[in-house]
């Protein structure tokens, strides 16, 4: 297979190492990370055309595909950029242009490209682990639609998403919704999250619901959850490249400045070959990585969930070594806040944890063989 990007895509990279090096410098960050994420950075991003990615032309967007979202992802690991980004312009965009109603592609496709919306995935609940199946959020009918009560746990970004997406229980299967956040009966518990994200713990309590707000029919929500779960995994797995690529390229440099004996570190064979061993590990996730944006979109659900499933995998197991390596060829200060290495460390574990660490999708791959 050719991997090399065309002019467009190599154009989008050029954007995000610019926008990265001008926005995101390390000690920049280090002072976002006490202010949260940044509006005026978010509008930023939207003027680069980045929340417009995944959203069809008709739409007012770019109609991009996979490959573009891995090398946005890509990007954004190597910065460890903060702002929300992949429920709002990457699951939501293409739930909605591929299972949403015409009214709600015309409601959210267009603010979503604006960047004037953000989306959160709600699947997830407090009993269930990473089981997408395990949903207790209960759908009863009303006049005109749905009351919503139940409760979703660790909702990446939940406090500043102006929409949910929702799983619940109608009793005659389970309905994926769209949920206002401000609507009466919604509770929001954010907080912050080791890597300097957030997310939040998020009730519903005699929330209603309109029936133009469900997603495709209301027994239809466990395989739209399941999908709009594969394009997340296939982004965090591009993301955890971006960040492992950075921090080798970090270790790296260290290896050829720190002294010890009167010479650099790095000329040492044992450390060289630690070196090696994380750039063959970030390769063999970006070849996973590769895989799942070329196959997330394929209408063959088993090929779709084990391509996501072998990139989320693999972006945990080799994040896992690349950071412990990192932090072991730094010394003390790979384990101090004032180094970037124990940041990118940090986000890569996060990143594996989030839907599903890399036991739970070796599993998952072996179930669908």
């Amino acid at each position: 297979m050719d991997f090399t990007l065309n002019e467009e895509q190599q154009m989008l990279a050029d954007t995000m190492a610019r926008f990265v090096q001008n926005e995101y410098e390390f000690e920049a960050r280090r002072k976002r990370l006490a202010e949260g994420p940044s509006a005026a950075l978010a509008r930023q991003m939207a003027e680069l055309g980045l929340f417009a990615l995944n959203v069809p032309e008709a739409h007012g967007g770019i109609g991009a595909g996979a490959v573009e979202t891995l090398i946005v992802m890509e990007g954004l690991g190597r910065g460890l950029v903060i702002e929300p980004y992949v429920a709002s312009a990457v699951i939501a965009p293409r739930l909605l242009a591929a299972f949403g109603s015409e009214a709600q592609k015309d409601r959210f496709l267009g603010p979503i490209a604006e960047g004037r919306l953000r989306f959160a995935l709600a699947a997830l609940e407090p009993q269930a682990r990473y089981d997408l199946e395990n949903v207790n959020t209960r759908a009863v009918r009303r006049d005109g639609g749905w009351r919503l009560d139940g409760a979703k746990a660790v909702v990446p970004h939940g406090d500043s998403a102006d929409w949910l997406i929702v799983t619940a229980d109608t009793g005659h299967g389970v309905a994926l919704m769209l949920v206002d956040a401000r609507s009466p009966g919604v509770a929001v518990d954010g907080y912050p999250t080791l890597d300097g994200q957030r997310a939040a713990e998020i009730c519903f309590e005699g929330v209603g619901v309109d029936d133009a707000c469900v997603i495709g029919t209301p027994g239809q929500g466990l395989e739209l959850a399941d999908w709009a779960t594969d394009q997340g995994l296939a982004a965090f797995a591009a993301e955890a490249v971006g960040a492992m690529a950075k921090l080798t390229e970090l270790s790296c440099e260290h290896l050829s400045t720190r002294k010890q004996f009167g010479v650099p570190i790095g000329s040492f064979q044992a450390l060289q070959h630690r070196a090696a061993d994380m750039r063959i590990a970030v390769e063999q996730a970006r070849a996973l990585a590769l895989m799942a944006a070329a196959h997330v979109e394929s209408t063959d659900r088993a090929l779709r969930r084990r391509a996501a499933s072998a990139a989320k995998a693999m972006a945990g197991r080799s994040g896992r070594y690349v950071g412990q390596q990192a932090t072991q060829l730094h010394g003390g200060m790979g384990m101090t806040d004032e180094l970037a290495s124990g940041h990118y460390f940090k986000r890569l574990t996060a990143i594996d944890m989030t839907w599903g660490n890399s036991e739970h999708h070796v599993e998952r791959y072996g179930e669908l063989l």
